[in-house]
């Protein structure tokens, strides 16, 4: 049987060829990199805090794509994956909370089917009875794992669930899980806002998933009021090779910018070795060109594993823990 395979908006942005890859990993072995940043994981996390917590939003950098996200007094956890290895790596640097430190979850947001966006065991070993808000197509899968309270969205599809309405956005990517279903699910991001204020809440969060620079930004922008935009800058080296599938950290600010967001919390980058880039790279070109647009300092956040970010109204955001 004919199964259904998604795709990008630009028809261009297709999967790379094996001798693409043949040709970067010829082109990695002979690559030198400095791997001894790390990111830390915050002395002052407050797992305290996260579990009474009821009223404030709030964002919380478990590491990688994973984040603990609350509002409304509801606790949404992003992308899961706890995994101590991706593959044959080990893990760069350790979640910045535990899975026991986490408050019972309500739901999950996963952007796509990749395993370092997808790890089934942190997704059955979530506290609480999650609602799995799912990419088209990725709820076969996760029902064959005995997955059963789940909810599909395709691109621009919307879902209302205790007082959050969550929209599935566009992102330019791929996915695969085995060797015969690439693509059979899609790909995307999502928008978080309360759902009595359509449009028009201060506090909603973007969390863009995995995706190269494509058109899709700026529709974002143009159809939803941003606070905070979680952004991916890491997995882009080479560029030649990587480009149509992640941003560079130059691309994620321009993807920001296009977003109309008022903050920016960078993630995709610093617990696995996914590319030739590495962490210290990522975070130095980002700041780099942070600051050669002239951009106000205080709109980048960048978090240490567990570290919490409160966001007010108005586009302003305070750290609770360093």
């Amino acid at each position: 049987m004919n199964r259904k395979r998604y795709t990008n908006m630009d028809p261009a942005a297709g999967l790379s060829t094996f001798s693409d890859l043949r040709k970067w990993r010829k082109e990695r072995s002979g690559k030198v990199k400095d791997l001894s940043f790390v990111v830390k994981t915050s002395p002052d996390k407050d797992p305290g805090y996260l579990k009474a917590n009821r009223s404030e939003t709030t964002i919380t950098w478990i590491g990688h794509s994973t984040f603990l996200l609350q509002k409304n007094g509801i606790n949404l956890v992003t992308d899961p994956v706890w995994a101590s290895r991706m593959g044959f790596d080990k893990r760069l640097a350790e979640p910045g909370l535990a899975l026991g430190e986490l408050p019972p979850v309500d739901a999950v947001l996963l952007s796509h089917g990749h395993y370092d966006h997808l790890h089934i065991g942190s997704l059955r070993a979530l506290p609480g009875n999650p609602k799995l808000l799912v990419p088209e197509g990725l709820g076969k899968t996760l029902r064959r794992k005995g997955f059963k309270d789940i909810e599909e969205l395709s691109w621009w599809g919307s879902y209302e669930f205790a007082g959050l309405r969550f929209h599935f956005v566009p992102a330019q990517h791929w996915t695969r899980r085995s060797l015969t279903d690439t693509n059979t699910s899609h790909w995307g991001g999502w928008i978080v806002e309360d759902a009595g204020k359509p449009g028009t809440d201060p506090d909603s969060l973007y969390f863009a998933g995995d995706s190269g620079y494509f058109q899709g930004f700026r529709m974002i922008g143009e159809r939803f009021r941003i606070g905070c935009a979680l952004m991916p800058i890491g997995a882009y080296e080479p560029e030649w090779f990587m480009s149509t599938q992640h941003v560079s950290p130059e691309e994620a600010v321009q993807a920001f910018l296009d977003t109309q967001a008022e903050i920016f919390v960078p993630m995709h980058y610093g617990a696995f070795r996914l590319a030739d880039d590495t962490p210290q790279e990522a975070l130095d070109r980002l700041r780099l060109n942070w600051e050669h647009r002239k951009l106000d300092p205080q709109r980048l956040q960048v978090l240490l594993h567990g570290q919490t970010l409160k966001t007010a109204s108005g586009g302003t955001a305070n750290k609770i823990s360093r």
